[in-house]
């Protein structure tokens, strides 16, 4: 592919004895629960489930040990990712912290800040969200507005956030505020870690079509927050900003948040499948290997120290394609009436529900296909 330069995938250790001994951790520890909420699991909130997932040292594996963390190689953390997504595990409550959170502030924290954050996520205990789109600025993070004023006191913020996923059950949202009065478009922009509990701060549900609460908007009422809640350099957010989510983009969240359609298709249709059916499973097998490949030379880039901005939105572009498309071709040829309770029919309906949003989160498919398009010299 023109622009993608692919990494040798070889993380240290002995991934198959991880892969083994995660998945018989997940048979003695994940949740049974309805099929359904096996799709698209990484938005799926259970807080035990969290919890014993970073006792068990799944958590915050990257972070190194003086902070909880599991002081393990990058690639490491990509293995037990795909794994819990593969099963299914809900793994909600805990992932954006671990995910860009904990890394971020890793990066560009202060002491402090690390030592208050980093070992509560590494635990799964403590759960955080991004602070980015704004009613004027959604996939135009430059086009942000709302605004931190420096006191003697602190940071005086003011605006509102929305589309936050998780912030409900949050404790810290990763703010991305103009610092700079009078300032446009990317300059002028710090990001702030904002307790949640912190008065001032209003936080009020938006229902989806299907009736989940996974999005919030956020209001901040002249909230002051100290100067220690600054991340990294005053006035680089979006320098911070862009790093953080070649994280978001470019995971194997981006071709899995359909799989559990996809292993439903291939219980249902047995050992002797009709030959569209052995078709079109052949046909999205090659296609998220190909995918993988691509997410995971993305992954190898991003731990040696690259940053692979346009890789990974090549990755987010290919991949929600992927699985927007994967429940209309399935409904193609696959006869599931809208009163069939079976596992892939209920999924079939979950997913047709869903998935058009899947290309909304971590930027518009007109964003990044521009994105990708300045990377490879075409605008």
């Amino acid at each position: 592919m023109q622009g993608f330069t692919l990494f040798d995938f070889d993380p240290p250790g002995d991934t198959i004895a991880l892969r083994a001994d995660l998945r018989a951790w997940l048979s003695e520890h994940q949740p049974q629960g309805d099929v359904v909420r096996r799709a698209n699991c990484w938005a799926s909130f259970e807080p035990d489930f969290s919890t014993a997932l970073g006792k068990a040292g799944y958590i915050g594996m990257t972070l190194p040990e003086r902070y909880g963390g599991g002081g393990r190689h990058p690639l490491e953390r990509y293995v037990v990712i795909e794994e819990l997504l593969a099963a299914g595990a809900p793994v909600g409550a805990h992932w954006i912290a671990d995910r860009q959170t904990g890394p971020l502030i890793l990066r560009y924290g202060s002491e402090e800040q690390r030592e208050l954050y980093l070992p509560g996520i590494a635990r799964g205990e403590l759960y955080a969200c991004i602070g980015l789109s704004e009613p004027g600025a959604g996939s135009d993070l430059a086009a942000v507005q709302t605004s931190a004023r420096e006191t003697a006191d602190g940071w005086r913020v003011n605006g509102q956030k929305i589309w936050t996923t998780g912030a409900h059950f949050s404790h810290v949202i990763l703010a991305l505020v103009r610092t700079e009065e009078g300032s446009e478009r990317n300059a002028g922009l710090s990001q702030l870690l904002i307790d949640l509990d912190t008065p001032g701060i209003t936080i009020r549900p938006i229902v989806d079509m299907a009736g989940n609460h996974d999005f919030n908007e956020i209001f901040f009422d002249d909230v002051l927050v100290p100067h220690s809640a600054l991340v990294g350099e005053r006035g680089q957010g979006w320098r911070q900003v862009t790093a953080e989510l070649a994280l978001e983009r470019s995971g194997p969240e981006r071709y899995l948040s359909s799989h559990a359609l996809f292993a439903a298709l291939i219980d249902a249709a047995g050992a002797d499948p009709d030959p569209a059916l052995a078709t079109l499973i052949g046909e999205l097998t090659a296609e998220m290997w190909t995918l993988r490949q691509l997410s995971m030379s993305t992954a190898a880039k991003l731990a040696a120290g690259e940053d692979p901005m346009v890789e990974a939105s090549m990755v987010k572009e290919l991949g929600n394609a992927f699985e927007q498309d994967m429940p209309r071709r399935v409904q193609a040829i696959v006869d599931c009436g809208w009163d069939d309770e079976s596992d892939l029919a209920r999924l079939l309906r979950a997913l047709l529900i869903a998935s058009p949003s899947f290309s909304l989160r971590g930027g518009t498919r007109e964003v990044i296909r521009g994105i990708i398009a300045r990377g490879l010299g075409l605008r």
